[in-house]
């Protein structure tokens, strides 16, 4: 790409603004310095638009779907247009159903307690533990690490060309990578499910911040996504998908608004009917402002375009990726190698470095926030770190990498002081001295 072109992509695309842009934080060096949220895989901050939105919603809040009151009603119609809302975002089928729940963790254990009796599960290492646990009184077949796109799906062929065939079936796929921000296949990999009559249920955490997802063109069965990730807060996520596996399953919990009708028999013990909707695996009042928070989000995306967005994080992409690759010792690390497609998260390893000393010398000394650590993606670090476990250099745990993530209200500043932060420490060394605190590198008081 030529020099002009980045220069008109930069002036043309403009992040969106999102809340803590303005906050400063101390330097151990000394004086403040506006703060970079580098660690947007692990929650994005909040879209100011969302902010505003929830505020000027918040005075009229009720509970939903149980009250006469005008403030009930009110926030019934905008809890249950949320769910509209994300149903569009994500192109849902006429029949599909919108779940709320906590986040990605929730919806897939939800769906997890869902399963017909005997369902085979089909997971790949590489997944977030998010996807990769919730299957465990499943019959689960985990998939080893394949090094292309291509390989991952000559892998879910052969393993469910191996099972029972008059079983249920489920597979469960990342969209994209929690540490290499790589994109996975997985419109390929739905047919290969298909094909093999088992479903695919797709875990869209770090997918639907940075790309449109479509239930109906990738084909999948159900997806999951998390509002935290999503420039939502408030803790709130998503299920969406096919009803038929969700009604025949006992309540995901059992109490108000999952039950329709509840009698005490003659013995002492309760008959229960339950809803044959969203609502029966909904019990509790639901966290309506984190829901409208989410559908604030879908909007606000949908609004600014995606091709836009994804246009700009291509360019701080680039920015990262050949900023790293030019620091002598700095490995990248990858699945699929440097041309496949990604989003805005980046792993690698800085060699003499612990990456928990890494990163709190980025935090200490240039105010840059960025995760260290094995990212809640054990199985994978471990393939991808090989034999550069980091026993070496500083203070903190060994075999670990340094995550760098971005999105839609990252700066370029940030990014480009990221780069030229990560030079210098690697090329000078840390200005400060760090310990070991519980675990962690921390700064020594000075």
């Amino acid at each position: 790409m030529s020099v002009s072109t980045v220069a008109a992509e930069k002036s043309v695309c403009s992040p969106l603004p999102v809340l803590g842009t303005e906050v400063t934080v101390p330097l151990v060096t000394g004086g403040e310095i506006t703060y970079a949220a580098l660690d947007y895989a692990a929650s994005a901050p909040a879209l100011k638009r969302v902010w505003d939105d929830v505020a000027a919603y918040a005075p009229y809040y009720g509970s939903v779907h149980r009250g006469a009151g005008h403030l009930s009603r009110l926030s019934t119609e905008l809890f249950e247009d949320s769910r509209r809302t994300v149903a569009e975002f994500l192109d849902c089928r006429g029949d599909d159903e919108v779940i709320f729940t906590r986040s990605t963790t929730d919806s897939l254990n939800l769906l997890a307690r869902a399963l017909p009796a005997g369902c085979q599960v089909f997971v790949f290492e590489t997944e977030h533990h998010a996807a990769l646990l919730p299957w465990r009184h499943a019959r689960v077949t985990v998939l080893d690490a394949p090094r292309t796109p291509r390989q991952a799906v000559r892998t879910l062929e052969a393993a469910l060309a191996a099972r029972d065939p008059h079983g249920p079936a489920l597979v469960c796929v990342t969209g994209a990578s929690n540490v290499t921000g790589e994109l996975w296949p997985v419109k390929e990999l739905a047919a290969a499910a298909h094909a093999h009559g088992a479903r695919i249920v797709l875990d869209a955490a770090q997918l639907a911040p940075h790309r449109p997802v479509s239930v109906r063109d990738l084909d999948v069965d159900w997806v999951a996504f998390s509002g935290h990730k999503l420039y939502a807060p408030f803790g709130a996520g998503v299920l969406a998908g096919r009803a038929d596996w969700l009604h025949e399953a006992e309540p995901y919990l059992a109490g108000g608004g999952a039950s329709r009708a509840v009698a005490q028999r003659a013995d002492g013990g309760v008959d229960v009917q339950w809803h044959e909707s969203e609502a029966r695996h909904e019990a509790g009042s639901p966290n309506v402002i984190g829901a409208y928070a989410i559908a604030s989000a879908c909007r606000a995306l949908t609004e600014a375009g995606f091709e836009a967005l994804v246009a700009r994080e291509q360019h701080l992409i680039r920015t990262v990726r050949e900023g790293l690759a030019g620091i002598p010792g700095v490995r990248i690390l990858s699945l699929f190698g440097d041309d496949a497609p990604r989003v805005g998260v980046i792993s690698f390893v800085a060699a003499g470095w612990n990456s928990s000393h890494l990163a709190a010398a980025l935090s200490a000394e240039y105010g840059i926030g960025v995760r260290d650590g094995l990212f809640c993606a054990h199985p994978l670090l471990r393939v991808l770190l090989g034999g550069d476990a980091q026993s070496q250099g500083g203070c903190g745990t060994a075999d670990a990498a340094v995550r760098v993530s971005f999105g839609a209200g990252t700066p370029d500043e940030h990014v480009e002081r990221f780069v030229r932060a990560v030079r210098e420490l690697v090329e000078s060394g840390a200005k400060w001295r760090y310990r070991t605190e519980n675990g962690r590198c921390v700064p020594v008081a000075g």
